[in-house]
């Protein structure tokens, strides 16, 4: 099936977004602009200890501290829904454009603090930067491509976020060694980013594909698909929650096997998310199968691999079974993304996504709470709350294939 691309008028003549020559730019620039909610979390993983090694004398700072990491989350929750309806108002560009920016200006903002409650504040407003982000790169590859496009460029970006992923957290950990907030300065790549989005991006035409049409024969929005939304919201929160476990908590669980260097977490962790672009590229072969068999892979790969790293021994076994973790979260965000994409139409879709994202990064936040509550019920160790998350993830695979199988599947392949 060829990308079918949505046009829009740029002074007098018409723009495509494709996988084309045309649209080559848009597309990488929505690529690397996906990546920047990732990266606000991903690369704080080997600076935590240090993080809270400098913040030991504060109150509740083992608590506190993750919740540094996770904070963003919090905003995007409470904001992506109401970035997602001034999205389908006012148009995509000019929030994505603009919020780029103040995404690098937030993100840098703690290399210039030392109080962990105003780099707690600072790193909500990131959280604001990044709900509109988040929302809007969805919602314009929803818009520029048809489901076999958006499944290339969802597969486009995984491998190249996972190719940047090791680079970002090697980098983090050196960052990390020379000074304790250093590592905030890696936000400054925004600066570029949003340059390249000021000069590629465009706005979209409006699509009236699956538009309804009225009694009187005009056209109206289709109805909101609130049952297929809260379905995936749901499933979204669940699995978002799973999946920062260890990305939040990583750098605790190998200072329990003996790794405390930060830069040697980050090399670990580095290594083992080579499994990241493994688990997207599995996405791509099973993107066009059921949504139920993509789930219940990405429930199985978290499981196992949680559960694992919970009962390893030694650092060369939990990077063994850290590889299964990282399959799993490569398939986690693209499939995630392209089953809201399929059923969300056009007058909805930034609404849709908004919610998705709320859902999603409402499940960063909360993840720290739950290993937190896995571990006051084990032995308080950060592995043995690993465990007790990777046996709900397995459960939660189990229950989600069953509930998911007995429903009518979407179509993958739908029209917008």
């Amino acid at each position: 099936m060829a990308d079918r691309a949505i046009v829009a008028p740029t002074q007098g003549a018409q723009r495509k977004a494709g996988l084309g020559k045309a649209g080559l730019g848009q597309g990488i620039i929505l690529v690397i602009s996906g990546f920047l909610p990732i990266l606000a979390i991903i690369s704080l993983a080997p600076a935590v200890p240090t993080i809270l090694d400098h913040f030991h004398d504060v109150a509740n700072a083992s608590l506190l501290v993750p919740v540094l990491v996770s904070a963003p989350g919090l905003a995007i929750a409470v904001l992506a829904p109401f970035a997602g309806l001034a999205v389908d108002r006012f148009g995509r560009r000019p929030l994505l454009v603009w919020s780029t920016l103040l995404y690098g200006i937030a993100g840098a903002l703690p290399y210039f603090l030392d109080s962990l409650y105003s780099v707690i504040a600072s790193r909500l407003l990131l959280g604001v930067t990044e709900a509109a982000i988040l929302t809007i790169v969805n919602t314009l590859i929803a818009d520029y491509y048809d489901p076999a496009g958006r499944r290339k460029w969802l597969v486009i970006q995984g491998v190249t976020g996972s190719a940047m992923a090791p680079a970002v957290i090697a980098a983090s950990g050196l960052l990390t060694e020379l000074r304790w907030n250093g590592v905030f300065l890696i936000y400054l790549i925004a600066l570029p980013i949003f340059v390249g989005m000021y000069a590629l991006i465009f706005e979209p035409e409006k699509s009236t594909a699956a538009d309804s049409v009225s009694a009187n024969g005009g056209v109206r929005a289709p109805a909101f698909p609130l049952q297929a939304v809260a379905l995936y919201g749901a499933v979204t929160l669940l699995a978002s929650t799973i999946y920062y476990v260890f990305i939040i908590q990583g750098g605790l669980v190998f200072r329990e096997v003996g790794v405390d260097s930060p830069s040697r977490v980050g090399t670990l962790i580095s290594i083992a998310s080579i499994g990241v672009p493994i688990g997207t590229l599995l996405f791509g072969y099973l993107g066009k199968r059921a949504t139920a068999l993509q789930l219940a892979g990405i429930f199985a790969l978290l499981g196992v691999g949680l559960t694992g790293v919970g009962l390893a021994s030694d650092y060369k076994v939990m990077v063994a079974l850290l590889l299964l973790q990282q399959m799993g979260a490569g398939m986690t965000v693209p499939s995630l993304i392209a089953w809201a994409q399929g059923v969300l139409p056009f007058a909805h879709r930034g609404r849709g996504m908004g919610i998705w994202a709320s859902c999603f990064f409402l499940g960063q936040f909360t993840s720290p709470f739950f290993v937190a509550g896995a571990r006051a019920l084990t032995d308080g160790t950060v592995q043995a709350a690993f465990v007790t998350m990777g046996l709900v993830a397995l459960a939660a695979g189990t229950v989600a294939l069953a509930a998911l199988l007995k429903a009518k599947p979407s179509p993958v392949d739908a029209t917008p």
